[in-house]
C-alpha cells in the first residue's frame, strides 16, 4: 500500500467517531414494529450531505463521521448539585457522504458493543472534550507533552528505548510554507492563524513509525508491514471467521501493545460496498471492570488493526482520548423513550434530506460519540432506519443511522426538530 493510502486504509465511522468508531452492534435490540409504528418520513434532523452520495465513504475510505457535533454547555458543575445543562444549539455537519450502512437484512451488521438494553442505566457519564474548534475549523488545545508521555509509552510496549527516540512533529518547514502561501495567494487568500501549527508528533525506529495526534490517538505503521503465518485471512474482505481467526493471532502476537487487563476481541462491521464485498473489523477492548468501565472502554479506549493491500498487518490504532474533565452523570432514557424522541424528531442524522427512511428503526443500540471536534462526548441511542428508496435491485438494503441524545431532555437545550428544511 502506498503511504499516501495509509490513512485511508486506517480510518473506519470516527470520530471522528469517530472514531469512530461505532460504531452496527450485535448485542443491539431488534425493534419489532409493533412497539414503533408510525415513525415517520419527518422523524429526524437530517444533515445536509456532500456532493456524490458515496454511501460507505466514511466508513471505508477512512473519512470521518460526517456530523460532527459542537455541545455547548450552560451553568456551573460546581454550584448546582444536579449536572448542568447541555446546549445542542451549535452544529458543524461537516460534507463528507451520510452514515449509512448496506446489508441484505439488519443481523448482518455486527458488534461486540457490550451495552444489553436488558440491564438498566440510570446515569450514565458525559465528559468534556479537552480540545476546541476555532472559526476557521482547525483544532486547538492540544496537550503536546501529554502526546510525547503517550508515544514514548507506546514506543515502550514495543519493546524500543523510549529515551533514545527522536521525536519531531508534523509543522511544515520554511520552504514549504512559502510555497503554501503563494498558492493561498494565488486564490486571493491568506492562511488563517494557526494553519501551520504542528498536530502530530511521531518517531521512527526499528521497522515502526510511530504518530500521536491531539486527541491522544496512537497509529503505530509497521515497516513493512507483517506477514501472518499461513492459513491465515487478513484481506480486506476477509470473511467473520477469517477475522476471528486472524484476532486470536493478534492478541497472541500483541497483547504487550494493547496494555489490557482483560482484552476482547471486538469484530465490527458486516456491512457491503457497491461491489457485494463485506468487510469486517478487528479490534479489541478491556473487558474487565464493572459494566459501566466496560461500555466506556469499547467506546473511547480500542486498539484497531488494519491490512494493507497485500492482506498483511500494515498498523494499528490505540484510542485513548482524555476524559478527565467530567461534566457529571446525566440521567438517562429508556430505549423506548428514546424511541418516542426519533418520532418526534429530536435526532441527528446526516442521510440526505431527500431519503426517505421507512417507519420503524430497524435496530438501535448505546454508544458515544467519540470524534476529536465533538464539543462534548455524549451517551446517544443510534437507531438503524431502512432507506427503501436507495435498495438494490438484489434486494440489498440501505440502513441509514439517526442518533438521539440518551440523556434525559430536562438536561438538554436547544435540541432541533427536523420539519423538512434547515432553518
Amino acid at each position: 500500500m502506498k503511504r499516501e493510502q495509509i490513512s485511508d486504509a486506517l480510518n473506519l465511522l470516527d470520530d471522528e467517531l469517530l472514531s469512530e468508531t461505532d460504531r452496527m452492534r450485535n448485542r443491539s435490540v431488534w425493534l419489532r414494529p409493533k412497539y414503533y409504528r408510525g415513525i415517520g418520513a419527518a422523524a429526524c434532523l437530517i444533515l445536509v450531505a456532500a456532493a456524490g452520495m458515496q454511501l460507505h465513504q466514511w466508513l471505508h475510505t477512512g473519512v470521518d463521521c460526517p456530523s460532527e457535533m459542537i455541545v455547548g454547555i450552560s451553568g456551573d458543575s460546581s454550584e448546582n448539585t444536579s449536572p448542568p445543562v447541555l446546549s445542542l444549539k451549535d452544529w458543524d455537519w461537516g460534507g463528507m457522504g451520510f452514515e449509512g450502512y448496506m446489508a441484505y437484512d439488519i443481523s448482518e451488521l455486527t458488534s461486540s458493543n457490550p451495552w444489553d438494553a436488558l440491564i438498566p442505566l440510570e446515569t450514565l457519564p458525559v465528559f468534556r472534550n479537552k480540545l476546541t474548534v476555532n472559526e476557521d475549523y482547525l483544532l486547538r488545545g492540544g496537550d503536546f507533552d501529554r502526546m510525547e508521555e503517550v508515544l514514548k509509552d507506546v514506543a515502550e510496549r514495543l519493546g524500543l528505548d523510549s529515551d533514545s527516540l527522536t521525536i519531531t512533529d508534523d509543522a511544515p518547514t520554511e520552504e514549504e510554507r512559502q510555497k503554501s502561501i503563494e498558492r493561498f495567494k494565488l486564490t486571493g487568500g491568506e492562511p488563517p492563524e494557526g494553519y501551520y501549527d504542528p498536530t502530530r508528533l511521531m518517531t521512527e525506529a526499528d521497522g515502526v513509525e510511530i504518530e500521536v495526534s491531539l486527541g491522544l490517538t496512537a497509529t503505530i505503521t509497521f515497516e513493512p508491514a507483517v506477514p501472518l503465518p499461513e492459513g491465515y485471512n487478513f484481506a480486506f474482505f476477509a470473511s467473520y471467521a477469517d477475522c476471528q481467526k486472524t484476532a486470536d493471532w493478534l492478541l497472541e502476537q500483541y497483547a504487550g501493545l494493547m496494555d489490557m487487563e482483560q482484552p476482547t476481541t471486538a469484530i465490527d462491521g458486516g456491512d457491503y460496498n457497491i461491489y457485494r464485498q463485506q468487510r469486517y473489523q478487528i479490534a479489541f477492548y478491556d473487558a474487565s471492570g464493572s459494566y459501566l468501565d466496560q461500555l466506556l472502554n469499547y467506546n473511547f479506549n480500542q486498539t484497531v488493526f488494519y491490512c494493507g493491500d497485500d492482506g498483511m498487518l500494515l498498523a494499528a490504532r490505540i484510542y485513548q482520548p482524555d476524559l478527565s474533565q467530567k461534566v457529571g452523570d446525566y440521567p438517562i432514557m429508556t430505549v423506548d423513550e428514546a424511541a418516542q424522541q426519533l418520532k418526534d424528531g429530536n435526532c441527528i442524522s446526516s442521510v440526505p434530506s431527500d431519503v426517505v427512511p421507512s417507519d420503524e428503526p430497524s435496530k438501535v443500540e448505546l454508544v458515544y460519540r467519540t470524534g476529536e471536534r465533538e464539543g462534548y462526548f455524549l451517551p446517544y441511542y443510534r437507531f438503524y432506519v431502512e432507506l427503501p428508496s436507495m435498495e438494490g435491485g438484489d434486494g440489498l438494503k440501505t440502513y441509514g443511522a439517526f442518533y438521539v441524545p440518551a440523556i434525559e431532555p430536562e438536561y438538554l437545550e436547544d435540541v432541533p426538530v427536523w420539519d423538512g428544511s434547515f432553518n
